[in-house]
């Protein structure tokens, strides 16, 4: 083949190396071998699963006092990010705990591990990240595991069916060939048991193997040992798609619904071969219990099982053995997870035939995101770029969104006198004078299902697509856009039960509206201001009074040249713009010149940028200056000068250089702050 060929070229991506040693196969000698040199290759599936999520590390943190960890495996970096989980640390550091506790043999390994929660709270994406992780981890060589076939010449082949090689059904581990009479001592002799660190089989094999393990062993007389000559042991990479160490169960209707489908049945067609229907190699061990055996398997809305399926459930989680059709109890070893949603749950504690299941049940709660900046990820995902599906996704849009998701999952204060928004913005981390951490925590333990109700974020997504695909706007979306699209879709809402909650999310709406008219307005200000020789020069002008002031001197005025008392109407119109009362105005100003005298000895010189609220305060001074010049209230009326036009367009450019905006959504926003001010100004006159 021709290096310059195109399949050349294809064949040059695939790495020979990597699929020989995923592909490795050996004697069950050899096998002995690998397993004295590296004990994880014969865990069990939970300590697999454990071991999986600690190999992608963690980071430690405090939220509010509270120490967190973040398990990086949950970030999804298997698959760039895609299924990422944002703002659930804690939930998920509860969950790894029960994946902790079940690999040290503590009792949860014998239980269902149930993720409850909300409609769109990300428990099948939970599910989904560990089925994944776990294929990928296997394919690693700290992750790798091992299986075995029967390999058979030609006169024992009626053991088979006349086949040569007959792969376990469900992919034991190699070890359980060792009889459970003398594993014990085998394991010792082979140097696999200490105090601390003992490699541990539990259980037999399959109907399938024991019946050909059994057979070879009358063949030979007992000689287990060349019993062994006929095993191959081969790696073993779990694939969902190739049913191999991942199974996936999702009830159907009543009608539809067969136990087989978790256990296995009987292949009809090798009766004919066999000659009974009791003949374990007649029997498909291919249900999803044998399929998922030393992985996992994935119960989507488990709760809706027929109770048939739940005794098949009930023996595969306490015994941790499944019951095959006409077969001996077979053992399995696998983490069983399922998730449900809050009327299943209900059903679940009201129903008293259902003891049973919840006392092998451990329930992991998985709220919707409290936390505003989290909620914002989620969407940022799907809608990551400035630019998507054609459109500029206007500053602030995403985030309006996400901050009346949050709202509405949030209950209301009962304490301490606080709105709505201000508890949104305490959980985010911000600071608000008068409250602590231990504020926070006091709020978090009053609530009783906070997290569990509200709006999900599919509704949210759905939103934003529908703003997306709008002819109501030719080149971006804004906020009020997304907002009234929010709104628009309140009155069919099908998961929303009364009149009364639907109000409250409209009410929820007007907050997050005003919410945004507070940032734009303040953005807008600061374009008007961001003219930095202006801001100097009224700095300096500023500065020069407030030390006359100080040191009871005069100044001399620039333009006349003769010396006057300090400017108080100007120092007075700067310090109301940050609410420093006449009262106080003495210790600001004595702030500000300290502060000028401490640089001043380091070599240091002093500017606007130096102290946070000189430099607000002489912002929003010019702004009131500029603002006239512009005559920001004028832009609505469409009757603008040349030179207000001028101006305008600088800010307009300010806007699109410095905070993201377009063309389009920095017009939208300088009217829709215009009229703000030109209701004001009504308002006054």
């Amino acid at each position: 083949m021709s290096k310059d060929s195109l399949l050349h070229k294809i064949s040059s991506l695939h790495d020979v190396e990597e699929y020989r040693e995923l592909h490795w196969e050996g004697s069950f000698e050899e096998y002995l071998a690998l397993v004295r040199e590296d004990r994880r290759v014969v865990r069990t599936a939970y300590q697999r699963v454990y071991d999986m999520i600690l190999s992608y590390g963690s980071e430690e943190y405090l939220d509010n006092k509270k120490k967190v960890i973040s398990y990086n495996f949950f970030s999804d970096p298997v698959n760039n990010g895609h299924d990422a989980i944002y703002g659930l640390d804690i939930p998920l550091m509860r969950l790894v705990n029960v994946f902790k506790a079940a690999a040290n043999e503590y009792g949860t390994e014998k239980r269902i591990i149930l993720l409850h929660g909300p409609v769109g709270s990300s428990k099948s994406t939970i599910a989904r990240l560990l089925k994944k992780g776990l294929e990928e981890y296997t394919k690693t060589d700290e992750g790798r595991l091992y299986t075995f076939v029967w390999k058979l010449p030609e006169d024992l082949q009626h053991l088979t069916g006349g086949q040569s090689e007959l792969a376990d059904p469900m992919n034991e581990e190699p070890l359980k060939l060792i009889p459970s009479e003398w594993r014990g001592s085998a394991l010792k002799e082979l140097g696999l048991q200490d105090e601390h660190n003992s490699v541990r089989i539990r259980g037999d094999l399959n109907p399938a193997s024991r019946y050909i393990y059994e057979q070879l062993m009358k063949h030979y007389d007992g000689n287990w040992a060349r019993v062994m000559e006929h095993v191959r042991v081969r790696r073993l990479i779990f694939s969902e798609k190739d049913r191999r160490g991942i199974g996936t169960f999702q009830p159907k209707d009543e009608k539809n619904q067969d136990s087989t489908e978790l256990t296995g049945d009987i292949n009809y067609r090798k009766i004919a071969i066999y000659g009974s229907d009791s003949d374990p190699r007649a029997f498909n061990f291919d249900g999803e219990f044998c399929v998922a055996n030393r992985g996992i398997i994935e119960f989507v809305e488990i709760l809706k099982l027929d109770v048939a399926f739940l005794y098949d459930l009930l023996g595969a989680t306490q015994e941790r053995k499944i019951k095959p059709k006409k077969f001996a109890q077979t053992d399995i070893d696998e983490v069983i997870l399922g998730h449900t949603n809050e009327p299943e749950y209900r059903k679940l504690l009201s129903n008293e035939y259902m003891e049973a299941l919840r006392d092998r049940t451990v329930k992991i709660d998985i709220p919707y995101i409290t936390k505003y900046q989290e909620e914002v990820k989620v969407y940022q995902k799907d809608f990551n770029n400035e630019v998507v599906r054609g459109k500029h996704i206007a500053p602030h849009t995403i985030e309006m969104a996400a901050m009346w998701a949050v709202l509405t999952r949030l209950e209301d204060p009962k304490k301490h006198n606080l709105t709505l928004l201000q508890k949104l913005k305490l959980y985010d981390g911000k600071s608000l004078t008068g409250f602590t951490q231990d504020n926070v925590k006091e709020l978090r333990k009053e609530t009783l299902r906070e997290g569990l109700v509200g709006i999900s974020p599919r509704y949210i997504q759905d939103k934003l697509s529908n703003a997306l695909v709008s002819d109501k706007s030719d080149t971006s979306i804004n906020p009020f856009l997304v907002l009234n699209e929010i709104e628009g879709g309140l009155k069919n809402h099908s998961l929303i039960s009364n009149e009364e909650e639907r109000n409250r999310y409209r009410e929820l709406l007007a907050v997050v509206k005003q919410e945004y008219e507070d940032i734009v307005k303040n953005e807008v200000q600061r374009a008007i201001s961001a003219d930095e020789e202006a801001i100097t020069k009224l700095c300096a002008n500023y500065i020069d009074n407030v030390k006359a002031y100080t040191q009871k001197e005069k100044v001399r005025n620039k333009y006349t040249g003769q010396y006057e008392e300090p400017d108080e109407r100007l120092m007075r119109s700067v310090e109301e713009k940050i609410d420093i009362p006449e009262s106080r105005k003495d210790d600001f100003r004595g702030v500000i010149i300290r502060s000028i005298g401490a640089l001043a000895i380091d070599g240091k010189q002093f500017t606007y940028k130096t102290n946070e609220r000189l430099h607000k305060a002489l912002e929003l001074k010019l702004f009131e200056d500029q603002k006239d010049s512009i005559k920001l209230a004028t832009i609505v009326t469409n009757v603008v000068d040349k030179e207000t036009q001028e101006k305008i367009d600088i800010v307009k450019q300010r806007m699109i250089r410095n905070y993201g905006y377009n063309e389009e959504s920095a017009t939208d926003v300088l009217n829709f702050v215009a009229s703000i001010f030109a209701r004001g100004d009504s308002k006054q006159s």
